[in-house]
């Protein structure tokens, strides 16, 4: 089986909506009391941080889930069930990240920074496995250059050596086994999923 990827992709889409969408139902509506609705508000304010993380983190996470999708020509059983699986950590993200927003100034900010970095951990290994599952099926398109499958394999299997240093810094330094999480943010901002020579040639 070789089939057209747009339904994957719709069907991929679909979930990243969903999952983005249901990360305002995290923060509760605040009744005023005693203090006053204000002060009701800003003690939300973990929430808060947890919304925002959550929503930059799939929001990369879907661009680049569409570009990667934008190399393939086609999708076979194994590339379904790989898609499925990294599916699976994207919509687990908001709950790491909430843990990380409520415990991130108390005793706990080790553990709750390693079970985020984990949480990461995870979803590279997920992101290997359905590259690799591209590559091995020869599902790339014809355009895509060495070099470019080189560079996105090599930066998802640093990112995950990264997640596990990271996870295992926080329990020592918990900033900075964030940092260094966070830090990947940027790497994945600005990977590259389509050498110049390929972009030209499809223009």
């Amino acid at each position: 089986m070789n089939e057209n990827p747009s339904r994957v992709e719709a069907f991929s889409d679909g979930v990243f909506a969903i999952a983005i969408t249901l990360l305002i139902l995290e923060i509760r509506v605040p009744h005023g009391g005693a203090g006053g609705l204000w002060r009701a508000l800003l003690a939300l304010w973990p929430s808060y941080i947890a919304f925002l993380m959550s929503f930059f983190v799939i929001l990369i996470e879907w661009v680049n889930h569409h570009e990667l999708l934008r190399m393939v020509r086609g999708v076979n059983y194994p590339f379904m069930f790989a898609n499925g699986l990294l599916l699976l950590t994207i919509t687990f993200l908001p709950f790491p990240t909430a843990v990380l927003a409520a415990n991130l100034a108390t005793p706990d900010a080790g553990a709750a920074v390693a079970f985020y970095c984990a949480t990461f951990m995870v979803n590279a290994l997920c992101w290997n496995i359905l590259f690799n599952t591209i590559v091995r099926g020869r599902l790339l398109r014809d355009e895509v250059s060495p070099a470019t499958v080189a560079s996105v394999r090599r930066t998802y299997y640093g990112a995950m050596t990264v997640y596990v240093i990271a996870a295992a810094l926080a329990f020592v330094q918990p900033a900075l086994g964030l940092a260094l999480n966070v830090l990947l943010w940027i790497v994945f901002i600005r990977l590259g999923y389509r050498s110049e020579s390929s972009v030209s040639e499809r223009s």
